[in-house]
């Protein structure tokens, strides 16, 4: 065996024995993550048999019904009608944060005059909760989706912005310099240089915009329109359906964790590539 064979193979194993390590983490970390979720189901059922009288208010919500009407909902369009609904504003709402955040971030962070002069602004604004624009947005956009749509994006767009400016600073200065030696143009340096070395910073604004539009999302629901998860919550509430609430909740949450899990998945599949 020639000398340079050893160090593939031993290259080759090390490999097989990382990769066989990420997966029995992998595997470890669902079976807690499960063994989790159903010790949180175990505390809600034991909050409500124990914390409660029997014929309680309280006893509406318990685990069962709740689970019960799940299946009763997931089982007709109604309930996927106001999914579909709701995704769709949150996917209008964080591309329209995105083609705003980005560009101007990049700007922010490219140029420390304008940091200066944004700074103070942009954290004003930043600090102004969302759910206070509410009246305003309804009285200039009126009632439907483009109130919900101005809120959505005003939530989404400060932590994509201030994140990719922030990448923009964290860049490696050498290779802008390497990009000017090779007389790159501005374009050639921000497409090839700038935008891919940022983007590791925009997703982790993505995955926090997310996070932030899934709690915005429900009371800007109930903003006069006739459709989504948070009027569905008004709905169950004003028909006393309150199972099929506490169902409603369960399936926000549900689908909440997989969007910020496909956040993280994207994330994790460019950070390597980085």
């Amino acid at each position: 065996m020639s000398e340079a064979a050893v160090p593939a193979g031993a290259e080759r194993v090390a490999a097989g024995g990382a990769a066989a390590r990420e997966r029995r983490a992998r595997s470890y970390g669902a079976v807690y993550g499960a063994v989790g979720l159903v010790a949180l189901v175990a505390i809600w059922w034991a909050a409500i048999e124990f914390g409660s009288a029997p014929g309680s208010f309280a006893r509406l919500f318990a685990p069962a019904a709740a689970f019960s009407s799940l299946a009763e909902l997931a089982s007709g369009p109604d309930l996927w009608t106001h999914i579909a609904l709701s995704l769709k504003r949150i996917a209008v709402g964080l591309g329209l944060a995105v083609l705003i955040g980005v560009p101007v971030g990049l700007a922010v962070g490219a140029s420390k005059a304008l940091d200066a002069a944004t700074t103070p602004a942009f954290q004003l604004l930043r600090m102004i909760s969302p759910l206070s624009w509410m009246p305003i947005a309804v009285m200039a956009l009126g009632v439907g989706d483009a109130p919900i749509y101005f809120l959505l994006t005003f939530a989404a767009v400060w932590p994509i912005l201030l994140n990719t400016a922030a990448g923009v600073r964290a860049l490696d200065r050498r290779w802008l310099l390497l990009a000017e030696s090779l007389a790159a143009t501005r374009w050639e340096t921000l497409s090839r240089v700038v935008v891919p070395g940022v983007t590791g910073h925009v997703l982790t604004g993505v995955r926090l915009a997310i996070g932030i539009l899934w709690i915005v999302l429900v009371p800007c629901e109930m903003l006069g329109v006739s459709a989504g998860l948070g009027y569905f919550i008004l709905d169950t509430r004003d028909r006393l359906a309150y199972s099929e609430l506490a169902a409603v909740v369960l399936v926000i949450g549900a689908l909440g964790f997989l969007l910020d899990a496909a956040a993280r998945a994207a994330h994790a599949a460019w950070s390597p590539k980085r």
